[in-house]
């Protein structure tokens, strides 16, 4: 099973989006970030190469931020927010959009009825305006809006919410709506959270632990408590202990959960089959989803629909929920290459469940250039032979892209070079990263190229093995991986391969690879696991 890993963002084509269709093609290929909202999927923003941001749409509530209600077939400039490097964007059904900038700012606009702008007043906002109130001194990474609420991220780990709180949705205590942004503590008071997503009147909150939490509205199960009572502060899903959770996406009111193994768990509404089960009976509690044993890598929902998605690791996407009018109860595999594709083709409205990335050129840049020519003997001057087999390359890239090869290269005229010391796919992999920044290996081989980076002193390349490691560990590869980090003094990747063995114990243990590890390595192991609490009752 392979992973491939990049520096860059997933690309995707806005054609799909019917809103885009009056685009000239001029400005379609500009476009690098974009976002699809609205009752109808009929309003949109896009932010061009340049840091352009444009609006167009129907304008309800004044919520495309142009400073009055004109409705607008045509994209109008956004002048306050063009710059800003949109790092994140959410917005509720009023609708209200709230963004975080790159600086770590956040602003929000349109509908403003319940105070979900944050500004102390419930006057509609017709152009974005800075959100100040407690978070001057902050830097927020992510917000997450329901209906008519909204909550931020902070690199702090701090969760910030506002708005609506009809059920408890703002996590304050009461029921009362929250003029202003307010730290959500409660038992999140001394928490580190790592990802949000909000359904239509709930909150949700993943920890660096692994651990979830959940508040405001509850009558479908959404919060995944095992009961339907509304939480007016942040709720731990108790069902969930030992299961380490990396992502949340919430739907209108069911929620998905991500686990660091790829397995997907839902809960809440099910009336559509938006959980996947089978069935069309609401849960209360996280229930499994069959997946056929493909490792998950991304779940999506949108708080506006009943739809689910997921992608797998082998770049598969899976599809359930409300489907274009049909209740599809189990996932299903699409020809999609992207989660987005399924809520452009598929969802009720067609809009985007997050910010998406746009890759719209259709010319080769430089790096695409390159990628092309690797391993193609046509203009070639350098081959090496590993293994018996031929990878053909350029010396003067070599040269540019490696200090290794810069001093080969400098002491020898050949245009054929025999390597033994790695394998065939090892080296292979090595020069293809040369080429093209990205590595694209099963987790147990970017061991040997970890090895090579390593002896080679690349350091970024180090790092993009030790991620890709990271994405594919399982309790039966554990042990394997823990020892190569180990072995080549990746601490980072140790402590990262420490922890997921420590949280998957007694499976770990039980292992082959457990049973021949090393004994001083089995030692140090034991020694540091039972200072980390994991032999206690």
């Amino acid at each position: 099973m392979f992973i491939s890993i990049t520096l860059s963002s997933s690309m995707l084509d806005v054609g799909k989006w019917p809103v885009f269709a009056l685009l000239p093609p001029e400005e379609l290929r500009l476009i690098r970030q974009a976002c699809v909202f609205g009752s109808a999927a009929n309003e949109a923003f896009y932010v061009t190469v340049n840091d352009e941001v444009f609006a167009l749409g129907t304008n309800c509530s004044g919520c495309l931020g142009l400073g009055d209600l004109q409705s607008t077939i045509e994209p109008r400039r956004i002048d306050v927010l063009c710059g800003k490097k949109i790092v994140s964007l959410s917005y509720g059904t009023g609708p209200h959009v709230v963004i975080a900038t790159a600086e770590g700012e956040v602003f929000a606009w349109g509908h403003n009825g319940y105070s979900q702008l944050g500004n102390g007043t419930t006057n509609h906002g017709l152009t974005p305006a800075l959100v100040s109130t407690n978070l001057l001194n902050k830097r927020v990474t992510e917000v997450a809006c329901g209906s008519h609420h909204t909550i931020a991220l902070t690199t702090d780990g701090e969760v910030y919410a506002w708005g609506y709180n009809n059920s408890g949705q703002v996590g304050s205590g009461s029921t009362a709506n929250q003029p202003t942004p307010r730290r959500v503590s409660s038992c999140l008071q001394s928490k580190v959270v790592v990802n949000i997503a909000c359904g239509q009147l709930c909150s949700m909150a993943v920890l660096d632990n692994g651990e979830i939490y959940g508040w405001g509205y509850n009558c479908n199960g959404q919060l995944g408590l095992g009961n339907n009572g509304n939480q007016q502060t942040p709720c731990r899903i108790a069902a969930l202990q030992g299961v380490n959770i990396v992502q949340v996406a919430c739907g209108y009111a069911h929620t998905l959960a991500l686990t660091d193994e790829g397995f997907v768990y839902a809960w809440g509404a099910n009336s559509y089959g938006q959980l996947g089960t089978g069935n069309k009976s609401n849960q209360a509690l996280p229930t499994l989803i069959n997946t056929d044993k493909e490792r998950m890598v991304e779940v999506a929902a949108c708080h506006t629909s009943h739809t689910s998605a997921a992608k797998t690791q082998s770049g598969q996407v899976l599809m359930w929920g409300q489907c274009r009018g049909q209740a599809v109860a189990s996932p299903h595999l699409t020809h999609f290459s992207t989660t987005d594709d399924v809520f452009a083709c598929f969802a009720t409205p067609a809009v985007t469940w997050h910010l998406l990335s746009v890759d719209g050129d259709d010319y080769l840049t430089v790096a695409q250039s390159l990628k092309k020519e690797f391993d193609s003997p046509e203009i070639s001057d350098l081959k090496f032979l590993v293994d018996g087999k031929c990878i053909h390359v350029h010396k003067a890239l070599l040269k540019i892209r490696c200090e290794h090869f810069r001093v080969l290269l400098n002491e020898t005229d050949e245009d054929a070079i025999e390597v033994h010391q790695f394998s065939y796919l090892v080296y292979r992999a090595f020069l293809e990263y040369l080429y093209t920044d990205s590595i694209n290996l099963p987790p147990e081989d970017a061991i040997g190229l970890l090895d090579l980076a390593t002896f080679y002193r690349e350091s970024r390349l180090k790092r993009l093995c030790q991620e890709t490691i990271k994405r594919g560990i399982s309790e039966d590869n554990a042990i394997t991986l823990l020892s190569a980090a180990v072995k080549y003094e990746a601490r980072d990747l140790e402590e990262f391969c420490f922890k997921f063995c420590v949280n998957h114990l007694t499976a770990v243990t039980q292992t082959q690879a457990f049973a021949d590890m090393d004994h001083d390595l089995l030692k140090n192991f034991i020694n540091k696991a039972s200072r980390y609490g994991a032999f206690k009752n």
